[in-house]
């Protein structure tokens, strides 16, 4: 029989501390910091670099940032790009190989395997890099990079104290709390002077770090404030997504006419899937040295979206927009499922945030939703009347 974490408060003069510990086992720590006018997972190495008082406003396509007077460290949502940075990297060396003679060898990849500590994972976020546990670490066969990295990372969820209008975590049951798979999760409560975190442990190594630094108990007020704000964030989600026999309806409208209508707006750029923080679309890339005595191989996130990636001898498998755009919110929504046993979106906005012309994978799914519900009435109704 497992138990409920216990819950302890750290007050926010204490945070500083959080990091220092985690910099004296060897982490690297990666949270979201100010960074092309936008919030961006980066390397920090203190409090001083998260982005407090700041603000994000999301919606289709529309990105903006603003700074407000309160203390708060994590007031913004989602950061634009996702911890898939970090744990599955844009473009990675497999090998390198040298001649020798009439030989080659294979050069030994001397890195060391990051120690990273991710401060500042959203709920969603957690969802996310479970599931990609399930494509790299599950199976067959065993993604051994990524399996280093993860099994490396201190991760620090932060539960949601506010919901970005594209945020839909709720419908994925994803958030906006996290539940399972970090080592310490933090949520944020400002109550007038005072400014702390309810502090849940996950792990082993989680209450090991915890007692490096002071804490103490909660108590069933600041427990209450916690989950109030964890409510309050759930009941004002920006979109909404029916799950409700999503999968199946998705295969019965393959041939819907709705995909043509938003291929007339999707500019194929590819940006939801590099957003996305479940996406794991890659090509591989051999290239040799200008004298032919090196070579290596190398593995960069591609997506769906591009003509080549479908690319077989004589052409490309989806050559529309409106084939591709089906492909991805099809795997995302229902194919997913019967690969993984689970959705491959995490509601998470960005990829409706980020679309240059504001594709809402939320309303396409209600459009076409509303469009069977329709055809079911009137079949019904000429079954009725044939009757």
């Amino acid at each position: 029989m497992t138990t409920a974490p216990l819950s302890f408060i750290l007050e926010s003069a204490h945070l500083q501390q959080l990091f220092d510990a985690l910099a004296r086992h060897g982490y690297h720590i990666i949270g979201p910091t100010l960074g092309d006018q936008a919030i961006i997972y980066d390397e920090i190495t203190s409090v001083d670099d998260l982005p407090v008082g700041w603000v994000d406003e999301q919606s289709g396509g529309t990105y903006r940032l603003h700074q407000t007077k309160t203390p708060i460290y994590f007031g913004c949502t989602t950061a634009v790009q996702s911890w898939k940075r970090w744990l599955h990297p844009p473009t990675e060396v497999l090998w390198r190989a040298r001649r020798t003679d009439s030989q080659f060898e294979i050069l030994a990849d001397e890195q060391p395997t990051p120690r990273y500590a991710f401060i500042g994972v959203r709920p969603c976020e957690l969802q996310a890099i479970r599931i990609q546990d399930r494509v790299f670490l599950e199976g067959e066969f065993v993604e051994a990079r990524y399996r280093a990295r993860r099994e490396a990372a201190f991760i620090i969820a932060v539960n949601c104290g506010r919901a970005g209008n594209t945020c839909f975590c709720a419908s994925m049951g994803s958030g906006p709390e996290a539940r399972e798979g970090f080592d310490l999760a933090l949520t944020e409560v400002l109550e007038g002077d005072r400014h702390y975190f309810v502090v849940k442990t996950g792990s082993a190594a989680g209450q090991a770090l915890l007692a490096e630094i002071p804490h103490q108990p909660a108590g069933d007020a600041e427990i209450e404030a916690a989950a109030h704000i964890i409510a309050d964030t759930s009941a004002h989600m920006g979109r909404e997504l029916n799950v409700d026999g999503l999968r199946d309806l998705l295969y019965r409208n393959y041939e819907h006419p709705r995909w043509e209508a938003v291929a007339q707006r999707c500019l194929s750029c590819g940006n939801c899937t590099l957003v996305c923080p479940t996406c794991f679309c890659v090509t591989i890339e051999d290239a040799t040295n200008l004298n032919g005595d090196e070579a290596q191989r190398v593995r960069k996130w591609d997506s769906c979206f591009t003509m080549d990636f479908s690319y077989i001898h004589g052409g490309s498998v989806r050559y529309s927009a409106k084939s591709r755009y089906r492909q991805w919110m099809t795997h995302k929504l229902a194919t997913w499922v019967d690969q993984f046993g689970t959705f491959g979106c995490v509601g998470c906005g960005r990829c409706i945030t980020w679309c240059p012309v504001g594709i809402d994978i939320t309303e396409e799914a209600r459009l076409i939703r509303a469009a069977d519900n329709q055809t079911v009435v009137n079949k019904k109704a000429n079954h009725d009347e044939s009757v």
